[in-house]
């Protein structure tokens, strides 16, 4: 948890397969420069890349904890989420997500996000018809043009599935693949990008624009 000086609001992180937020650390410390009271709970890692329902569930269970114990109820609230930590937090926006096997994954109560910032998205457990028809929160989300792990295609089904009804913004970065967005990168990742700690000053800078407009 980092705390704002003068908060305006409450940024919820949820990490992605890894759990570790502090891998995008530079991120959250700007977003509490401006303003954000930053919440984001720590994870064990997913054991494998194709999560199971009681692994989504009890992450989305303890985001929603995490949030619901320490954000302002008077402030603002935006979700920030990396891959699966992105699916996470549509979940919280009302959306109902399917794991492969079929299994649906939900919360009974739902956050009245201001706005959602998704890197990377993993979309392909909102297929199913309506899957997302209970979130409008405006969405700014970023693909990587060399992402083999959530293509930019799931990004574009994000944008196609809420518009018009919720304004969805996806920018995608050509030389980006599913790391690039993370500061600290996990062991054993390579990120081929050619400019990795300009193009991380620039994202961040728009985000923190985007969560406090």
């Amino acid at each position: 948890m980092l705390e704002a000086a003068q908060p305006s609001r409450t940024a919820l992180f949820a990490a992605g397969r890894g759990g570790d937020p502090r891998r995008h650390l530079p991120l959250l410390q700007a977003l509490a420069q401006h303003g954000c009271t930053v919440v984001a709970p720590h994870f064990e890692p997913m054991a494998s890349p194709v999560p199971r329902e009681d692994e989504m569930q009890a992450r989305t269970r303890r985001l929603e904890l995490a949030v619901r114990s320490f954000a302002q109820e008077d402030l603002p609230i935006a979700g920030i989420g990396h891959s699966i930590g992105a699916t996470m937090v549509l979940v919280m926006a009302g959306g109902h997500a399917q794991t492969l096997a079929g299994q649906r994954v939900s919360v009974a109560s739902t956050i009245n996000f201001d706005c959602l910032v998704l890197f990377t998205p993993a979309m392909d457990f909102f297929r199913a018809p309506g899957a997302l028809a209970s979130v409008d929160a405006p969405i700014l989300s970023w693909a990587g043009a060399k992402d083999t792990v959530t293509p930019p295609a799931q990004a574009a089904f994000l944008k196609e599935a809420l518009e018009p009804r919720s304004p969805v913004e996806v920018r995608l970065v050509e030389e980006a693949g599913h790391f690039t967005f993370m500061h600290e990168l996990p062991p054993h990742i390579v990120d081929s990008h050619p400019d990795r700690d300009a193009f991380l000053a620039s994202l961040t800078d728009d985000v923190c624009r985007f969560v406090v407009s």
